[in-house]
């Protein structure tokens, strides 16, 4: 899993810098990709604790997890399907879900899954959430504009409808309402929409991005070589944001799926019949110190 790092080796410290974690799209593939990574992570800072926590699509359900105070043991067990013996009890088809539901139209499931862990921590559905450390990202339908819910500028919106907003993929789910106006997945405006934490104090920055690879591999099949090049045009945009963002002295990690995730992942990101192969490789290669670490300057 390699991770390849923009700005100073050294951030001035003053007590704890600020830490700001993204958490970008990638469909039900990347979520579980992002679980092993987090759990990878949370061995470098609490992840739950971070000042600024950005999530855009997939990256949004687990921003409402740790938003939610939920524990990477909890997320790695829905990952898995079992959402028994948590301390979050939620019904049966939403373990199930694994974090996001298959198939076209509503978010049935994902609506439940949110309002059970607000439910869980007592977090109100409206208010409480919106304090300016979670910004959920999505784009208005009509206009084109990003949008962060949760940010002080940003429509008012419960932590349920921000979420799913920000994962209604155009022709896979309808268009999230709020407020009257419609909302898509915000990932078609950006993977991981890095480049909004250019104007905030955070001093750290981790980013997980299920659809970028600082390490590409080179399949042989057709469909595979295809989904390769897309992707290597999100990496050289994102790793853009990344050193634009290190010029202005934050440091920033970038952390993409590698060469084994790759194999497993394939090039449908919401097939969930691959959901357990991918969480698996990722924990594995997320084991100790990120797979690979190249200092940029």
């Amino acid at each position: 899993m390699p991770a390849v790092v923009f700005g100073p080796d050294r951030v001035i410290r003053r007590e704890r810098p600020q830490v700001g974690l993204v958490l970008g799209a990638g469909g039900v593939l990347g979520a579980a990709w992002m679980t092993g990574a987090l759990a990878c992570l949370q061995e470098r800072f609490p992840v739950a604790d971070a000042d600024l926590v950005v999530g855009t699509s997939a990256g949004s359900v687990l921003a409402a997890a740790l938003r939610c105070r939920a524990s990477i043991d909890e997320i790695v067990a829905w990952q898995c399907g079992d959402a028994t013996g948590m301390l979050l009890q939620v019904p049966p088809w939403v373990g199930a879900s694994g974090w996001l539901p298959h198939g076209r139209g509503r978010h049935v499931a994902l609506r439940s899954l949110v309002g059970a862990l607000q439910a869980c921590h007592q977090l109100d559905a409206h208010h409480a959430w919106a304090d300016g450390r979670t910004w959920i990202v999505a784009m208005d339908y009509d206009t084109g504009r990003r949008v962060l819910f949760g940010h002080p500028e940003a429509p008012r919106a419960s932590l349920t409808d921000a979420v799913v907003a920000s994962c209604s993929i155009p022709g896979w789910y309808e268009p999230a309402r709020i407020g009257g106006r419609r909302y898509v997945d915000g990932g078609v405006r950006s993977a991981t929409s890095l480049s909004v934490l250019g104007g905030t104090d955070v001093q750290e920055v981790y980013v997980l991005a299920p659809m970028a690879s600082t390490e590409p591999d080179h399949p042989l099949q057709p469909h595979l070589r295809l989904e390769r090049r897309v992707r290597q045009l999100l990496t050289r945009l994102l790793l853009r944001e990344a050193k634009a963002l290190g010029a202005r002295g934050k440091r920033v990690t970038v952390v993409t799926p590698g060469p084994r995730d790759l194999a497993v992942m394939g090039a449908n990101l919401m097939d969930p019949k691959r959901r357990q192969a991918v969480l698996e490789v990722s924990l594995s290669s997320s084991a100790g110190p990120f797979g690979l670490q190249a200092q940029v300057a």
